[in-house]
């Protein structure tokens, strides 16, 4: 029984799930590219930092393959679009600085980005054509006591896009960060102002590779702020974050793996 097709929701301990030599090094590099990621241009005073890519994963062989990015100014960016789905972006496309060619030719990315593709599920006419994944290297930092690092859009949220994952790759030196999960219902609101019973699940990541997926039109979802801890130094929660939505119809409203007829959906 999949547990995401059931409820829209579902944690996973990949440090348990994925193993093979090579995986600590690996992760090490992974966790280096956070090191030097670029500031988010659309929200610089909100202390977050992040990288972009888009690929494509081919159904029943799971190859992932890099889409080409944008050059501006000399340099490297994809573009990134959510409809209605984030007020705070209503219609507006994002463009973010790509992921690194090392990064993208990491081991570990790779295994993560199709043993997600292998939880999802869709109908079958979705199914035949290649999968988009939108792969997010999101970093909230803060640096000194009384900042606030913030995610996007600060309130429990739907994507657009059918399934999300979340892996958490570095927590330290932190305050907050709490994941919540709701009901449709309730988007556009905050956790806090909810009875328990609409609450699905609240949780925080602490682990490398601590994960979770949600499928879109099952539920919200919602990561807290971010605040810096009692050690010295720069408080930071870092995770990666890959997104799925089909190749073939491109509105989410036209889409039928959006519809939320699980019974009818099958894994790819």
């Amino acid at each position: 029984m999949s547990q995401l097709k059931e409820t829209g929701f579902a944690y996973y301990d990949l440090i348990n799930m994925i193993k093979y030599e090579g995986i600590e090094t690996d992760l090490e590099k992974l966790t280096s590219a956070f090191d030097n990621l670029p500031p988010d241009e659309y929200a610089p005073h909100l202390n977050r930092y992040r990288r972009y890519a888009r690929a494509v994963v081919m159904p029943k062989t799971y190859q992932i393959q890099w889409l080409p990015e944008s050059e501006v100014d000399g340099k490297a960016y994809y573009e990134y679009f959510q409809g209605s789905f984030n007020p705070e972006y209503t219609g507006e496309y994002r463009r973010f600085p790509s992921l690194t060619k090392e990064t993208m030719a990491n081991r570990l990315l790779e295994k993560i980005i199709r043993f997600d593709f292998k939880e999802t599920f869709w109908m079958r006419e979705d199914a035949l054509m290649p999968v988009h994944a939108g792969v997010h290297f999101v970093k909230l930092q803060v640096e000194k006591e009384g900042d606030v690092a913030i995610s996007s859009p600060n309130n429990l949220h739907q994507d657009g896009e059918p399934f999300t994952f979340a892996h958490l790759i570095r927590r330290r030196n932190i305050l907050g960060g709490m994941n919540a999960i709701s009901n449709p219902s309730q988007r556009g609101k905050m956790p806090e102002g909810l009875d328990e019973k609409d609450i699905t699940t609240s949780f925080y990541l602490e682990n490398p590779l601590e994960s979770y997926g949600v499928y879109d039109p099952l539920v919200t979802h919602y990561v807290g702020e971010v605040e810096k801890g009692d050690a010295d130094g720069p408080g930071e929660r870092s995770a990666i974050l890959i997104d799925f939505q089909p190749t073939v119809i491109a509105n989410p409203d036209e889409v039928r793996s959006m519809r939320g007829e699980t019974k009818e959906m099958v894994f790819v």
